[in-house]
């Protein structure tokens, strides 16, 4: 697991601000919850086991975080609203969420996607980050404000074949984020969306043991490479700080330079 040293200054960007981060045990999660909690913030993380969440929480803390954790299935709303709840209760209220949870259980031809997987993917990968926000927001406004990021995927803007339900559900996601900044701007309450492009976790496994396969796509790109969830890190780290306060709307796309258009 790739760490980094933050400096002193870096550690207080975040100081005092409480933060969840959904799907936070591995990969982009993770990264995101090490890099706010490194730079000051209280993170509560989340995942759907517990074993997922002590393992994520045991690492974190052995590097001296201040870090805690519960379990929460997205698709599950009683687990959404004990999570809000167990965090105010902890810290307060919450000044910063970060919705990096997704499911793709399809693959295949996109007529070939039943009704049962299709509700599954867009109940998790959409309507619960909906549901979640508006649990948080009257949180966020006690504040005085606060800052939401959106995890979409550049599949939302170029829809990989295959997993065509998971891009749609990717690009509705680009789209919420414009309404809640809009809706959102008068509360002072921030919301972006960063859009990873290949980036090496476990949901990209089936990419990356493939050589010839990653050689391809990676010739297609400016930088030449996949990228690491820490560099997605340091996206949402900057969008939640006050360096964007005068951000809100907009999607940063991390994908070493790969085209991303609607």
């Amino acid at each position: 697991m790739q760490t980094t040293t933050r400096t002193a200054a870096s550690r207080e960007l975040h100081k005092g601000k409480v933060a969840i981060v959904t799907g936070a045990t591995y990969g982009i999660g993770l990264a995101i919850a090490r890099r706010l909690a490194q730079e000051g913030a209280h993170v509560v993380i989340s995942s759907r086991t517990q074993e997922h969440v002590d393992t994520a929480l045991a690492q974190l803390k052995s590097e001296g975080l201040n870090v805690s954790g519960i379990v929460c299935h997205v698709g599950n709303e009683d687990h959404l609203e004990r999570l809000v709840k167990v965090t105010v209760e902890k810290y307060g209220g919450i000044d910063i969420f970060v919705s990096n949870a997704a499911t793709n259980p399809f693959v295949g031809n996109m007529l070939d996607c039943s009704k049962e997987t299709w509700n599954k993917i867009l109940d998790v990968n959409l309507t619960a980050v909906f549901l979640l926000i508006k649990l948080i927001v009257p949180h966020m406004e006690k504040r005085g404000g606060g800052s939401i990021v959106l995890i979409s995927s550049i599949a939302g803007y170029s829809p990989t074949l295959g997993i065509g339900p998971y891009c749609v559900s990717k690009t509705a996601l680009l789209g919420l984020t414009k309404v809640l900044a809009s809706e959102f701007g008068p509360m002072n309450i921030r919301v972006n969306c960063v859009a990873p492009g290949l980036i090496k976790t476990k949901f990209s496994t089936y990419l990356w043991q493939n050589p010839d396969l990653m050689k391809e796509i990676n010739e297609k790109l400016p930088l030449k490479r996949s990228g690491n969830p820490e560099e997605c890190a340091g996206a949402v780290s900057f969008l939640c700080s006050s360096d964007a306060s005068y951000i809100t709307g907009e999607t940063l796309i991390v994908s070493g330079g790969g085209q991303a258009r609607l």
